[in-house]
């Protein structure tokens, strides 16, 4: 199929293809960074992206991309800390999106949850927390099961990870965390809220404690509102941390790109999980290498939008990609 170019605004150019990366030519951008926490707020029709970092220098502002107007940022009376490695997640029982933990720039991590209206932010103050803990890729989803945002894993003092699934309710505003009786190993990682199947998809991560001695994993769990259960595909990804992931309604499928296995060499590879087993995606481009980045589907791109990350060799990188 011959590709066409969609003139999406003034500054904002995307070419169409079957299944393929696009770089969209924008005239403004958020400075460069890894670890934003980034979601889709169907009220503002348009992707929130919040803080992120890059080495000691953490930012603690606040942009939307829109088909309209591409990348905005925007002033709100109040605001989060500067945080790199929050997580976010929109909560439609409460129409808010919700941020919770990162790390500040001298490392300390945080425990406090933050909402986001449309116009500003407000801090929560429920009862009981998470341990206070930062995630350097998705590790919050909206399960349309429970009606709640479910939390797992992540990385404490140290680099130390979790293994515990937390729930957030924005009827009643709480956290509760939940025992399942079964659960993958502590880890930072990476989750996807399935669609068609109804669960939360968890793929690889790592299990802390800095490039001399993590692990890397390389399997694959869903959550069902109740117990963690470990899947066992055909084929599978090679085992990687900091990776991208996200559902894409449109296909059908949970998208995976990228992450790493070996420090400061990004994967490039693009995935496809259908509830049984992953398909590698065969693409005429793709970004380069990266890990760390934020990816969300957006239904006015028609596809997933990344944003950001470190790409191999270690620099940051600004750049905006979809998947289509």
């Amino acid at each position: 199929m011959k590709a066409r170019i969609v003139q999406i605004a003034l500054s904002v150019t995307i070419a169409c293809s079957a299944q393929t990366w696009i770089k969209p030519s924008l005239a403004t951008l958020p400075p460069a960074r890894c670890c934003s926490a980034m979601a889709y707020n169907p009220v503002m029709q348009s992707t929130l992206l919040f803080s992120g970092g890059v080495f000691d220098l953490v930012y603690g502002d606040t942009w939307t991309f829109s088909r309209l107007n591409g990348w905005t940022q925007l002033s709100p009376v109040t605001s989060p800390p500067a945080l790199s490695g929050a997580g976010l997640a929109y909560d439609p029982i409460s129409r808010t999106t919700v941020l919770f933990g990162g790390a500040l720039a001298d490392g300390t991590r945080s425990n406090q949850t933050w909402t986001w209206d449309g116009i500003t932010w407000s801090r929560q103050f429920p009862s009981v927390s998470p341990s206070a803990r930062a995630f350097n890729s998705q590790q919050m989803v909206f399960d349309v099961a429970t009606r709640t945002i479910v939390l797992f894993g992540g990385y404490g003092p140290n680099g130390t990870a979790f293994g515990d699934t937390w729930e957030w309710s924005g009827r009643t505003k709480t956290w509760a965390q939940r025992t399942p009786e079964t659960s993958p190993s502590p880890r930072g990682t990476t989750l996807a809220y399935d669609g068609i199947r109804r669960q939360v998809v968890l793929f690889g991560g790592d299990s802390g404690g800095g490039d001399c001695c993590r692990t890397y994993y390389g399997d694959t769990w869903t959550w069902d509102g109740t117990n963690w259960t470990q899947q066992f595909p055909a084929s599978s990804p090679i085992a990687r941390t900091d990776l991208m992931m996200a559902f894409n309604p449109l296909m059908g499928r949970v998208v995976l790109f990228g992450g790493f296995v070996n420090p400061g060499t990004g994967l490039n590879d693009t995935w496809l999980w259908d509830g049984s087993t992953w398909s590698q995606a065969q693409v005429p481009f793709t970004p380069r290498g990266r890990w760390a980045a934020s990816m969300n589907f957006d239904p006015n791109f028609r596809g997933l939008v990344m944003f950001g990350g470190e790409v191999t060799g270690n620099p940051f990188t600004n750049q905006t990609w979809i998947f289509r």
